[in-house]
């Protein structure tokens, strides 16, 4: 019998957690992720699935939505669902049941590292890794995004709270940028 043990995507038995100045950058494991696609003809189903997994409707282009389960736009009638993976292991499984095969979905936990900043002026780091408008990029809003040349989903979560979903092969390269990029804010 093997003896498997749980990795985080830096490769450690628990998350990873850096302070600099006011900041503090959170590996955060444990997040359960699943992609919809709504099929020609099945958009309004889809919207309406959405709405029913996580409360108020499916976010429009550029914000993110829910509670629970959250829902971010990815593109034209396409979403990334969101949840804790304690209490939605089988996000995947219960989106497909809602969905009434009317949209594709795509289990996505694997595939994806998220890292957590949290404290005061982050736009002084988000403006040294991509070209986001922190303007105008506040609680609710999320988006794609290069950082270091990683396809990164960026979601201001609060004034003081931005998630950053990366490719999980990438989470050393990833996790290195953010570092870099809070040392030269601070």
């Amino acid at each position: 019998m093997h003896d498997l043990i749980a990795t985080t995507a830096l490769g450690t038995a628990s998350p990873r957690v850096d302070h600099h100045g006011p900041v503090t950058l959170s590996e955060v494991p444990g997040i359960a992720l699943a992609s919809i696609a709504a099929r020609h003809g099945g958009e309004r189903t889809t919207v309406l699935a959405i709405r029913r997994m996580i409360g108020p409707t499916a976010p429009k282009a550029g914000h993110w939505a829910g509670a629970g389960v959250i829902a971010f736009w990815t593109g034209p009638d396409q979403w990334m669902l969101e949840a804790p993976y304690d209490s939605e292991e089988f996000l995947f499984e219960r989106a497909i049941q809602e969905v009434k095969g009317k949209a594709s979905v795509t289990e996505q936990t694997g595939a994806w590292c998220r890292f957590d900043l949290r404290g005061a002026n982050l736009a002084a780091i988000m403006e040294r890794l991509c070209p986001i408008n922190m303007t105008t990029f506040n609680a609710g809003s999320a988006t794609r995004s290069s950082i270091d040349h990683l396809g990164c989903f960026v979601l201001c979560r609060a004034e003081d709270h931005i998630s950053i979903l990366g490719p999980r092969s990438c989470a050393e390269a990833l996790h290195r940028s953010l570092l870099i990029a809070i040392r030269a804010a601070f």
